[in-house]
């Protein structure tokens, strides 16, 4: 009776939770303009990563130097009459202690006096007001990421209560991806992080085939969607090479546990029965022999056992149907692949 079979191999099994996630930017930015004004300078280029500090968008600043200007020269004018104001008052205090002036006359003047370094005071404030609007000219990044299309051109009249903003900065590195697990595996994860491991998370297409990018766990959220019994976590992915993108849907998989050491078969040769699990071994002469197995775990089309088959040993995995205790077979081997994919 022609089978196929695979032998089993000694190796690690990683366990992995399959999600769905959500890419997701750590800080979004929409640029405005702090001033109403005239943009005379778009120092950015569409697409390009900018830093925090650069310049993006340059407002024409002379209303505001010519406002910071007035509030100098205001400034110099209280100034002047506040020393004024002091001398007066110095010269009043001897009038009045020799009895040439009266009382309210020198009182009139300490008021002056204080008038006086109110409104210097008050400059002061004004000219610290006229050099912030001035420097809201300059509109810089607040983030560093990847700034998208303009909203504006050159030559356009900005306002501070327009709601559509100058530009977009996305940050794209690092990034995140949020997606969901059962409830019921979370006391696993918060058991493995409390001990300080660092839980790897792996993204992929929607295909589940090819990888995008590899990262860690960040966090898990504080409580559990009642509505679908599942909690949201979070992984974080340096994103060296732009694979993940805001609001990108991906795949996710989240290594939980490793079988270190352990044998492992293909899930096809696993056969069950109202006993147990079992599987059809080709003996040394082409015979079969059913034996009891206890699986240890399952992760994709591979199994790990616990006990019933020792490494080497061939295992039927097509061909199953007609088979019995003592069955001859003709035994084609298959491509074994649990190796490689216990340590994807």
């Amino acid at each position: 009776m022609p089978v196929a079979a695979a032998a089993a191999k000694r190796g690690d099994l990683n366990r992995y939770l399959t999600a769905i996630g959500n890419v997701a930017a750590f800080n979004t930015v929409t640029v405005k303009s702090r001033v109403d004004g005239q943009i005379v300078k778009v120092a950015f280029k569409e697409g390009d990563t900018v830093h925090q500090g650069d310049l993006l968008v340059e407002i024409d600043p002379r209303p505001y130097q010519a406002q910071l200007s007035q509030a100098e020269g205001q400034l110099a004018k209280d100034q002047a009459t506040l020393l004024n104001a002091k001398v007066t008052l110095a010269r009043d205090r001897s009038l009045y202690q020799q009895g040439v002036i009266a009382r309210q006359d020198f009182d009139n003047q300490q008021s002056v006096l204080g008038q006086s370094a109110g409104a210097v005071i008050s400059d002061r404030a004004n000219i610290d007001a006229a050099k912030v609007q001035l420097a809201y000219c300059r509109i810089t990044a607040p983030i560093t990421g990847r700034i998208g299309l303009r909203l504006v051109d050159q030559g356009n009249i900005v306002h501070a209560a327009d709601t559509t903003g100058l530009a977009v900065i996305t940050q794209l590195q690092p990034i995140a991806v949020d997606f969901s697990i059962p409830e019921d595996n979370l006391p696993q994860v918060v058991q493995d992080m409390r001990k300080g491991q660092e839980l790897p998370v792996d993204a992929y297409d929607r295909e589940l085939k090819n990888r995008l990018a590899a990262g860690m766990l960040e966090t898990f959220d504080s409580q559990i969607d009642q509505s679908t019994g599942t909690i949201k976590l979070k992984a974080i992915f340096q994103n060296n090479d732009y694979s993940l993108f805001p609001n990108q849907f991906v795949n996710v998989k989240l290594l939980v546990d490793t079988k270190r050491d352990t044998v492992l078969v293909p899930a096809a040769a696993i056969q069950r029965n109202p006993q147990g699990a079992f599987v059809y071994v080709v003996k040394p002469d082409n015979t079969i022999e059913v034996r009891t197995v206890t699986v240890g775990a399952t992760q994709g089309d591979v199994v790990a056992l616990d006990s019933g088959v020792t490494p080497g040993e061939l295992l039927v995995t097509d061909g199953l149907d007609k088979l019995a205790e003592g069955s001859k077979v003709s035994v084609q081997v298959a491509a074994n692949a649990t190796a490689h994919k216990s340590s994807q």
